[in-house]
């Protein structure tokens, strides 16, 4: 193993053959002390010590501070810093407190809850709405609260693992069909007939940056009579005519059964949000064990979120600016003949290939340069499709981008085409 450590991933270490449960395999614990492993880890998991800027600072391994361009955040509008959105969860945490202290059922439920629910449902333009302490909580939570044993949850292959987890916990038979593939989402809803089904996608799938192919899936799924998910997580408040997601960018929201959304990306703060029909949110309170056994979300942290929601909806600026600076980086990207997968939003993967060697030596070069951008290794992405993961944001400026492109034409570009 330790000429070959980076041949070696997580994914090889899953089952823990140790007797003892609280010690983790003897071959994980010599793989993860080889220096080239130590090396790699070195990238994950780094300080930062300014707000997720497009410009940010970062603690380096000797404790300094270092300025550095933030391609990896997922601060896609800027509204994490946003002046209107701090002042607001200020203003809240002087009559609120720091947290909720309680589950929404007790004591958790404060009136800024209420009406950020009912906010989002209008603005979901469905009827009702429920709000979770986090994203992941929010995707495990609806499939464990709506789906039993007996039930088939057919999901898209590339599909986040909060959705797989939930559908573990609920006891549904999980299928899935190849990305975006028709014929195969078509096979499993064959093979379902005569069962509940639920058929879940991503707007944007979060690896890749492409589209799920929604008005097929919902014709797919209406014609084996099946209820509908998708996830936007990194969709919403960015595609349609008024930010509301892939399912208003494609003109088939009124067919959605379920739109989940998280707290954390373009909103700028932390949670989940789950919306549909009235009776089923209602259902979801008494049987989603994240949010009816979760300390409700901070007040102060809601109190942004809800003017982070009036800004984002009241124009069209910021999510502009975003598709500007997307197509800007794009057409850089390409003109340096790069790989940039099937990408069609802000998320942008530049596809290094099946070397984790080049991939972590490129990523030390790039942070060496004050470009951070963060190596996506496998098993998060396919063994032959390393990659870095662009998040473009409102916030950079042409000079942050232009810095940025040089960096990756320097090192990325040049060490793939030499």
């Amino acid at each position: 193993m330790p000429d070959k450590a980076l041949s070696f991933s997580l994914a090889d270490f899953f089952f823990n053959d140790s007797p003892d449960v609280l010690t983790p395999p003897s071959d994980y614990l010599s793989w993860i002390q080889h220096p080239k492993i130590q090396a790699a880890m070195q990238f994950f998991g780094q300080q930062f010590v300014t707000a997720p800027r497009a410009e940010a600072e970062v603690l380096d391994t000797s404790g300094g501070r270092r300025k550095v361009i933030n391609m990896t955040s997922y601060n896609y509008l800027g509204l994490s810093s946003h002046p209107e959105v701090i002042q607001a969860a200020k203003e809240a945490l002087e009559v609120y407190g720091l947290g909720a202290s309680g589950a929404p059922l007790l004591s958790g439920t404060f009136d800024l809850h209420v009406e950020f629910a009912r906010r989002l449902a209008e603005f979901k333009q469905k009827e009702d709405c429920l709000l979770y302490s986090s994203g992941l909580g929010g995707n495990l939570g609806a499939m464990q609260g709506l789906l039993r044993k007996g039930d088939i949850l057919i999901m898209d292959e590339r599909c986040h693992k909060s959705l797989i987890d939930g559908g573990t916990l609920s006891g549904a038979k999980m299928l899935f069909f190849n990305h975006n593939d028709m014929k195969s989402l078509e096979a499993m809803l064959e093979k379902s007939k005569g069962k509940r089904v639920l058929v879940a996608v991503e707007g944007v799938y979060s690896m890749d940056g492409d589209l799920a192919r929604l008005p097929e899936v919902v014709d797919l799924a209406e014609q084996y009579k099946a209820a509908t998910y998708i996830d936007e997580a990194h969709s919403t408040l960015m595609f349609g005519p008024n930010g509301r997601g892939v399912a208003e960018h494609f003109g088939v929201e009124e067919k959605i059964g379920v739109s989940f959304g998280t707290l954390s990306k373009s909103f700028g703060g932390v949670g989940g949000f789950v919306c549909s029909n009235a009776a089923i949110i209602n259902y979801l309170k008494g049987y989603s064990s994240p949010w009816n056994f979760s300390c409700a979300p901070s007040p102060a942290i809601v109190a942004g979120l809800m003017k982070a929601l009036e800004i984002a909806t009241r124009d069209s600026t910021l999510r502009d600016k975003l598709w500007a600076n997307t197509a800007y980086l794009k057409k850089g990207l390409l003109d340096l003949k790069l790989n940039l997968g099937g990408s069609q939003s802000q998320v942008i993967p530049i596809i290094i290939g099946a070397s984790g060697e080049m991939l972590m030596q490129f990523a030390a070069d790039i942070q060496k340069r004050g470009l951070f951008l963060q190596p996506v290794d496998f098993p998060a992405v396919p063994a032959d499709a390393r990659r870095f993961r662009i998040s473009v944001s409102s916030q950079f400026t042409k000079e942050l981008m232009d810095e940025a492109l040089n960096i990756i034409e320097d090192v990325i570009a040049k060490g793939l085409h030499d």
